[in-house]
């Protein structure tokens, strides 16, 4: 619909209206001020973050919550370059964001001007698209695009880099959100003479598993999933990406593979005759020692992104398609598998390796599983987890009962520290109504400690977990297993109290060093208002296990510590 001659920073907030945008994340600064002085009238909300990386965290963990776009505003130069790690992070875990950046007047830019930055330059590589606006009346077409690319097909990052006069200039506006891009038709049916081979292949499988990623998740396949699955009885394997996408507590479901996968659903990938694999990169911290991965096994792999099919295994019936609307499509032709023979051998596994280690307390500290499992038990069935990298988050994908999609948010493809709590922030905002948790660690939480401040200013109710072992425990734990115990620089000294930098920001502060005040720190933080922190003092040189050696077959299988 064609609007009166208006300026580009109205242009801007108009677009998000459209695209139905009721929050956006974000931090001020000189060359993105006419947009924040438009913004000051707007009944557009707007997250004000301390760091310009957790605005694109908690950006993120809204977009994944909701299922659109999140939005986020940053100045020029180190504002936008603030957001690089970020934006890489949602590029790889296909997370869609539309980023809108001030940049220096057009007449200065390529002259180093102050606070100049080629941030569409430095970001091509990690986002779907990147925009140079020229002038204000490129705004409305690139909008329209810009949000149609970040959630069509594959989703990921587009961001939209405004010169500070085009703020100011005006143009009339047109907003059409059905876009044609030439050159850009995701496929979203998949080819049904391929779906006819896979019928087949599943068919004939005695040996079949499904092996599910973050794009059952995206596409809103989880109830397809779980129909297909159980129809033809076929075991689920989910990998830290796709969590939630399958009940965690159903009796098909085999846990996590890889690296510190459960030890079944790595036997399950090793023995397959027939792996499906939906919405899934294969990465290599699941696939293990490529030469050896699935030797038993024709491959399935169903993806929208055509460049993942055959990326990094051979694949026998490829599939470009949605997830959901392939499986909808098998579904249509399955019949009940003849699989009573294989989830019987998997229920032995089950049996002989169950996921059950790290439970007996030393005496000396809380063991950090125990944390994990009583978060799980203790929560409602709608919990939203978010959490950090290293240990902690490993622990919370094996113990930690995920029942729902959109329930489990991770950085997955960048392993990204400082991402669990921001995105926790997000999740909130998306879901006022359910209890958030973000599991972190002592390092990965002092990576955006500073958002306490953005928790407590906006009243959420969150509980933040720091699993603190006083080491940065991923990285001892590779210098305990592989480096002769040589623990070069990973112990975090000096570390704050957590529970008086808690209250010095003005959230509740609990510190637990034994089980039962592990459960009653939880439970009390249950009970309260606003963002509780709870430290809990764990087993420092505790390590995870199952765990796969690098470049070593997902069946050699370390498995170390008290496993009873």
């Amino acid at each position: 619909m064609k609007k009166k001659m208006t300026k580009g920073s109205a242009i801007i907030l108009y677009a998000l209206k459209e695209e139905g945008v009721e929050i956006v994340f974000g931090y001020p600064g000189g060359a993105v001020l006419p947009l924040y002085d438009r913004l000051f009238d707007s009944s557009i909300k707007h997250l004000l973050v301390r760091h310009e990386q957790a605005a694109v965290h908690a950006a993120d963990g809204y977009a994944r919550v909701t299922g659109r776009p999140g939005v986020v505003f940053a100045t020029s130069g180190p504002g936008a370059t603030n957001l690089v790690t970020g934006i890489t992070n949602a590029f790889m875990d296909s997370v869609p964001l539309v980023l809108i950046t001030g940049q220096v007047p057009s007449a200065f830019i390529g002259t180093d001007a102050f606070q100049e930055a080629d941030i569409t330059g430095i970001t091509m590589p990690v986002t779907k698209h990147s925009y140079l606006v020229k002038n204000a009346e490129q705004l409305s077409g690139i909008l329209a695009e810009a949000f149609y690319i970040a959630s069509t097909g594959r989703r990921g990052p587009v961001l939209v880099d405004v010169p500070k006069d085009v703020f100011d200039q005006e143009a009339p506006y047109f907003y059409n959100i059905k876009c044609e891009i030439p050159g850009y038709n995701p496929t979203y049916n998949g080819h049904l003479g391929q779906i006819s081979r896979a019928v087949k292949a599943i068919r004939d499988a005695k040996r079949p598993v499904i092996f599910g990623g973050g794009g059952l998740i995206r596409s809103a396949a989880s109830g397809v999933l779980r129909e297909f699955a159980e129809k033809a009885r076929i075991p689920v394997i989910l990998s830290l990406m796709g969590l939630g996408a399958y009940p965690g507590d159903r009796d098909l479901f085999l846990g996590m593979p890889g690296m510190h996968g459960s030890i079944t659903a790595n036997y399950a990938l090793s023995e397959a005759d027939l792996i499906i694999g939906t919405g899934v990169r294969f990465d290599d911290r699941v696939t293990g020692k490529l030469e050896s991965f699935a030797n038993n096994a024709k491959i399935i792999h169903i993806d929208i992104d055509p460049a993942e099919i055959g990326k990094n295994v051979k694949i026998d019936i490829p599939i470009v398609g949605d997830v959901r609307i392939v499986l909808e499509a098998l579904l249509q032709k399955l019949k009940p598998g003849h699989t009573n023979d294989w989830l019987t051998q998997i229920e032995n596994w089950q049996k002989q390796n169950p996921m059950s280690g790290g439970l007996k307390s030393s005496g000396r500290a809380i063991k950090p599983q125990f944390v994990i499992r009583e978060l799980s038990r203790l929560s409602e069935e709608k919990t939203i987890v978010a959490t950090d990298v290293g240990q902690h988050q490993m622990w919370t994908a094996q113990h930690f009962i995920i029942r729902e999609p959109c329930a489990f948010l991770t950085s997955g493809g960048l392993g990204t520290m400082g991402y669990g709590f921001p995105a926790a922030i997000g999740a909130k905002l998306a879901a006022p109504e359910s209890r958030v948790i973000c599991i972190t660690g002592d390092g990965s939480f002092q990576m955006n400690i500073q958002e306490l401040a953005t928790a407590v200013n906006n009243r959420l109710d969150m509980i933040i977990a720091v699993i603190n072992n006083g080491f940065l425990g991923m990285v001892r734990q590779w210098q305990d297993m592989f480096y002769d115990k040589r623990y070069s620089h990973t112990a975090l000294e000096g570390n704050p109290d957590f529970v008086l930098l808690a209250e010095a920001y003005g959230a509740r502060g609990l510190r637990a060093k034994d089980e039962k005040e592990a459960t009653e720190a939880i439970k009390q933080a249950m009970s309260e208002k606003g963002p509780v922190v709870i430290d809990f003092v764990v087993e420092p040189e505790e390590n995870v296990y199952p765990m796969v050696a690098p470049n070593c077959p997902i069946n050699d299988i370390i498995i170390g510590g008290d496993q009873s």
